[in-house]
């Protein structure tokens, strides 16, 4: 359908404050907000690296506050509970999260219930929160979830081997405090894998069928963001100009998904992390070559578009030559960023394509995809992924 006979909508309920050394308007931004108690919510590797000091030194001693600093990768239910618990015992008044996506979801799951009744899993789904979440404010350590600007969180149920998403306006946050160089000391491996879920979000975006023109310009920038600096983010990790360039990527790809949803490499994730454990970003650089293979029939005119955004030379090529060319862009992306070549080395086997793909075929990033997939093309993405 051509854009120009469509009605769309975009929505971005968060403030973005974006720039080197923009910590230093934490203060601002909490007195801003009437904060008084603040609740601030990290992991251990954020406390390690030091980069919870430098949020709390610019709290000062203006501000009452308390650190939570136990959120594990893909953080749990039973973790969102015990954090709510003590961020309703401190009586906080404003939550802070710092760190990757798990640490974001996390604290935006506790400002969630902080404001609301009932437990974290009543709200699963879209528009379930009846009450807006507490002030929150995130400040990303990573380039890749984009968790700083999304209406979404999503939390772990270990127990019982699932995932799942909790989203609308009341759960973004309210503040987006974005800055690159809280980036430089993340390992290369970690930012190879959050920079090409970053790359997922924009390019998924793109090409489904609930792309429209704002997301679009959106998914392009961030695309060319990511495109040229991965590289360098990854084995410069001192550059502070591509650490900037990559967040900026990462951050502009989440606004361009807000509207859009995303397709099957997200859609695939769910149960690949909800029962086998495989971190998102590197599920989704696995699957993002293989998906993309899938696609290109369903849109090769945005595919080639990808391509060129990637620098490959169209010229004189067939439509779906040169949309081919964004996949062998992606691979060669994932290699020089040194992302593990299958899901095998997580332990899935052939033997769990089945699960997976049930898993994934009722996720609403299925219905946007621009090719319907059946149960048994969802397997065989994962198949040729292993």
């Amino acid at each position: 359908m051509n854009l120009l006979s469509r009605v769309f909508s975009y929505e971005l309920p968060t403030e973005i404050v974006f720039g080197n050394y923009s910590i230093e308007q934490l203060t601002e931004k909490v007195t801003h907000l009437n904060g008084m108690r603040v609740f601030v919510i990290t992991d251990p590797g954020v406390k390690e690296a030091g980069i919870l000091d430098k949020v709390t030194e610019q709290l000062g001693s203006s501000l009452t506050y308390e650190t939570f600093w136990d959120i594990e990768r893909e953080p749990d239910v039973k973790t969102i509970r015990k954090a709510t618990e003590k961020a309703k015992d401190f009586d906080a008044d404003l939550i802070i999260g710092v760190g990757g996506g798990s640490a974001l979801d996390a604290a935006k799951a506790v400002a969630v219930m902080v404001a609301n009744d009932g437990d974290i899993i009543d709200y699963a789904g879209l528009n379930k929160v009846p009450n807006p979440s507490a002030p929150t404010i995130c400040i990303p350590t990573t380039s890749g979830t984009g968790s700083e600007v999304t209406i979404w969180t999503v939390i772990s149920d270990k127990e019982n081997n699932r995932k799942f998403g909790i989203g609308g306006s009341t759960v973004a946050p309210t503040i987006a405090l974005c800055d690159p160089t809280l980036t430089l000391s993340l390992p290369a491996p970690m930012t190879a894998s959050t920079g090409i879920d970053a790359l997922t979000h924009a390019l998924e975006s793109f090409v489904n069928k609930a792309t429209q023109p704002i997301s679009e310009a959106l998914s392009r920038e961030s695309m060319r963001l990511i495109s040229k600096n991965l590289r360098k983010a990854v084995h410069q990790g001192d550059n502070l100009e591509a650490r900037y360039d990559m967040l900026l990527g990462s951050t502009i790809a989440a606004t361009a998904f807000n509207s859009t949803r995303l397709g099957l490499a997200h859609a695939l994730c769910m149960p690949l992390g909800g029962k086998y454990n495989v971190p998102h970003g590197i599920a989704n650089a696995i699957l993002l070559p293989q998906v993309m293979e899938f696609n290109l029939i369903g849109n090769p005119e945005k595919f080639k578009e990808i391509a060129e955004i990637f620098g490959e030379n169209t010229d004189g090529l067939s439509l779906y030559d040169a949309a081919s060319l964004a996949v062998e862009a992606v691979k060669k992306l994932n290699k020089d960023a040194g992302i593990p070549v299958g899901l095998s080395v997580f332990d899935v086997k052939e033997d769990d394509l089945d699960y997976i793909a049930e898993g994934a075929i009722g996720s609403d990033n299925v219905l946007v995809n621009p090719r319907k997939p059946s149960l048994e093309d969802l397997k065989e993405i994962v198949r040729k992924s292993l």
